[in-house]
Parts: C-alpha cells; sequence; structure tokens
C-alpha cells in the first residue's frame, strides 16, 4: 500500500502546499478576498467536482484492466476520458455567466459577493485543463505509476504558487488583481500539468503497450459504462462539496468573521486531509487491480492497511488541531491587517476544535468509500451523503442558526455529527462485504477466457 500511495499522498500535498499558500496571501490582501474565495471555490467545486470524480473513477477501470491482464483496453478507456472532460468542460464554460445571479442569492456583504463571482467565473471558464490533468493522471495511478503523478503535480504546484504572488499583488508587472489573479493562477497551472501528462501518456513504450494512441476512436459502449460507475462516484464528490457549500453560504449570513474563520478552519483541515486524498486513490488503484486479478482478500487487506495508516495519521494532527490552534494561525496572522483579522483569529483557533473531533471520522469515509468505489459499488455512497447532508448537517443548520438567530459553534456541531456518521456507516458498507462481488469491466468471451486460462 504505501509503495503505491506515497507519491499520490506527496503528490495531494503539492496541491494542499497550493491551496494553503493561495488561501494565505488572499487572507494578507482582505478578509473579504478569502471569504470569497473559499466560498467560490466550494460552490463552483460542486460543478467540476463532478466531472472531476467522475474522470478520476477511471483509475479503477484501469487497474482492473491492468489486474486482469488486458493492457490493450486501458488506452480506449483512457480515451473515453478524455472525451469526457473536453465535453464537460465546454459545458462549464458556458454556465459561468451564471456565477453573478447564483451568488446574488446568498445574501453575502458586496465585497464578499464581488470576491465569490468573480473567483467562480474564473475556474468556470477554466473547467476544461482542471478536469483533463486530473482524467490523464489516472493513466498512471491505475497502474501504480504513481512517481509520475507525484513529479507533474510538484511542477503543478510550482507554477501556481509564483504566479499567484504576482498575480494576486501586483509583482513582476501582473496587474493587482486579488482573487482574480489567484483563480486564474489556478487555471493556467492544470494546464500546465494537463500538458505534461499528455506528453508523458504518449511516449512510444505507452502508445505500443497500452494503445495510449490508437485506441483514439470513441467507443458508445465502453464511454457508457464510464458514465454508468463514475458518475455516481463524481455524483458522491460533488455532493460532499455541495454540502460544505451550501454550509459557507448559511456561515456567510451569521457574519463575514464568521465565514473567513469557517474558510480558514477548513483549508487548515484541507494541510493534512488532502495529502490522504492521495492514499484513498491507492486504494481505490489496489482494490481494482486485486479484484481484476481475482483477490477480494488481498482488496480488503489493503483497505484496511490504508485506514490504519490514516487512523494514526490524524490523530496525531488532531492533537496539533486541539493544542496547536493558535500557533497554527500564526501564519495568516502575520500578513493579515490586524484589526480585521482580531475577529476572525479566536473564531478560527474554536472551529479548529470540531476540526479535531471529526478528523478521524472524515479518514474513515474517505478509505472506506475508495474501497468501495474501487470495487463498482457507486451508488451506496451518493446516495448517503444526500441523506446525511440534508438531515444531519444542513436542515438542523437552517434552522438553528437562520430561523432560531444560533451563531457559527451551532453550525459547526451540525457539521460535525454529519461527518461523523458518514464515516460510521461507510465502514459499516463496508463490512458487509458486497462489494467483493462487483467489476466494472466487461467480461471476456468465453472462448478468449479459456484461451487466457491455458499455459503457454
Amino acid at each position: 500500500m504505501l509503495s503505491v500511495a506515497y507519491p499520490l499522498i506527496l503528490g495531494h500535498m503539492s496541491f494542499t502546499v497550493q491551496t494553503f499558500m493561495d488561501r494565505l496571501f488572499l487572507t494578507w490582501y482582505s478578509p473579504e478576498a478569502v471569504a470569497g474565495a473559499v466560498t467560490g471555490l466550494f460552490t463552483v467545486w460542486a460543478l467540476i467536482g463532478l466531472c472531476i470524480g467522475t474522470a478520476e473513477y477511471l483509475t479503477t477501470f484501469i487497474a482492473q484492466y491492468f489486474g486482469a491482464g488486458r493492457p490493450e483496453r486501458i488506452g480506449p478507456v483512457l480515451w473515453q476520458g478524455i472525451y469526457f472532460s473536453l465535453t464537460a468542460g465546454v459545458l462549464i464554460a458556458a454556465l459561468s455567466p451564471l456565477a453573478g445571479p447564483v451568488f446574488a442569492l446568498a445574501g453575502h456583504a458586496p465585497a464578499v459577493q464581488a470576491n465569490e463571482t468573480a473567483f467562480a467565473a474564473i475556474l468556470m471558464t477554466g473547467a476544461l485543463p482542471i478536469v483533463l490533468m486530473a482524467t490523464l493522471s489516472t493513466f498512471f495511478a491505475g497502474r501504480g505509476s504513481t512517481r509520475v503523478v507525484l513529479l507533474v503535480n510538484i511542477a503543478s504546484t510550482l507554477v501556481n504558487i509564483v504566479l499567484d504572488y504576482l498575480w494576486i499583488f501586483g509583482k513582476g508587472g501582473f496587474p493587482r488583481a486579488g482573487v482574480a489573479g489567484a483563480a486564474w493562477s489556478t487555471v493556467i497551472a492544470q494546464a500546465v500539468g494537463a500538458g505534461l501528462f499528455l506528453a508523458l501518456t504518449l511516449r512510444a513504450p505507452f502508445r505500443k503497450g497500452y494503445r495510449t494512441l490508437s485506441g483514439w476512436r470513441f467507443d458508445r459502449r465502453l464511454f457508457a459504462r464510464l458514465l454508468r460507475f463514475g458518475l455516481p462516484s463524481g455524483l458522491q464528490f460533488s455532493l460532499e462539496i455541495l454540502a460544505f457549500a451550501l454550509f459557507m453560504v448559511l456561515v456567510g449570513r451569521i457574519s463575514t468573521n464568521a465565514l473567513a474563520a469557517s474558510g480558514i478552519a477548513f483549508n487548515l483541515n484541507m494541510l493534512v486531509f488532502l495529502p490522504m486524498l492521495g492514499l484513498s486513490v491507492g486504494v481505490s488503484s489496489l482494490v481494482g487491480r486485486y479484484l481484476g486479478a481475482e483477490r477480494p482478500d488481498l482488496a480488503e487487506r489493503a483497505t484496511w492497511s490504508a485506514f490504519w495508516m490514516s487512523s494514526a495519521y490524524m490523530s496525531g494532527c488532531g492533537l496539533l488541531y486541539l493544542f496547536g490552534g493558535r500557533l497554527l494561525l500564526t501564519p495568516y496572522a502575520a500578513g493579515a491587517d490586524p484589526v480585521s483579522f482580531a475577529g476572525v483569529e479566536p473564531i478560527a483557533a474554536i472551529l479548529l476544535r470540531f476540526v479535531a473531533l471529526y478528523s478521524i471520522f472524515d479518514m474513515m469515509n474517505l478509505i472506506f468509500a475508495a474501497g468501495l468505489k474501487g470495487a463498482g459499488d457507486t451508488l451506496y455512497p451518493p446516495g448517503l451523503t444526500v441523506v446525511l447532508s440534508v438531515t444531519a448537517m444542513l436542515g438542523p443548520a437552517y434552522v438553528a442558526c437562520v430561523l432560531l438567530g444560533g451563531g457559527v459553534y451551532v453550525a459547526w456541531t451540525a457539521a460535525s455529527a454529519y461527518v461523523i456518521l458518514l464515516g460510521l456507516l461507510m465502514l459499516r458498507r463496508f463490512r458487509q462485504g458486497r462489494w467483493r462481488a462487483m467489476r466494472v469491466i466487461e467480461a471476456l468471451p468465453p472462448e478468449l477466457e479459456t484461451e487466457m486460462a491455458e499455459p503457454a
């Protein structure tokens, strides 16, 4: 598990650094900028995340084909993901003019609303390279060539950080663009990453062994299989983001300081959580590979190994959130306006205690959902997410905070309950074991199956 996952963990850690620096620079720029960027990202990522989650499900397809000894199917299925990415990018860009009207409904302060709209509209316009980079990375992640994913992510992150500093603050001849500069930096960095992945995928050994060029034709049945399994997987990712986007909208109605503090708390949570997304990709890859090779016992063992490793990691991080909250907020305070940040810091410090409480359950959800999706169990996770997000988080938070006038801590209590229940019920589903018999790849014709089973 570690040999496959550690480059993915480091790769997602590079993206974590990218996100952290983005929010840090915007905190130095203004509280309205960081508040608007966080809400704008959550909201638009609910749409982009649906497409990314669908495209990234190629990891399971590629892993199962690889484990089943059918490399000639990997190139064709990757191309179906490319076609999906192109379609998704165009459709999302066409929806970008709706960003303004959507955020006008939130009722936030005008300065926050302007930043939300600008950030979201730019990310939607540049959705194509964002989705395409995630799609092309699956060719390497699904086969276990995860060091390539790490190196490309590092390159993309470096581009993003440099452009962030230049474009947010107006350095080196760039305009002082604030959240718009941060958004365009993200789009360009993702385009660089997508270009690197594409160039590597089309190398001669891959063209020959996996048909990464000759498999370019559109395959209606294979594309339909990708949508059948990938869309529910992407929907779960999207619904989780949408739930927290709506949660942030509710928090924004309490106060701008509450919204900024929540954004910082989520950002610090992402610092330790996003690297574990790399571990979850490793889980899906190994589960898919072992099930393709008809070894569900090893698939289960890999998932539990990932869970115990992540539990130890998140327990340590939880202690840091609990006892080192003020220390973690120091970088944000360093470049922020002291008067503005004085209203944000004490709230953020308390919110980190909520993060410490739910972190282990958040990891439980991530790892066991990855195991389920690696097999093809893609309907339960989004269904559970919908039910719990409404009944455990959004409904109670709306009643308590909007109708009854409760504060930010009441809202975060509801959010913590949602994460805890999600983790426990995802563990229950995995332990039931129905995923063991699931596959996403098509069965071989009987004559070919017999031929492959015969000794050479």
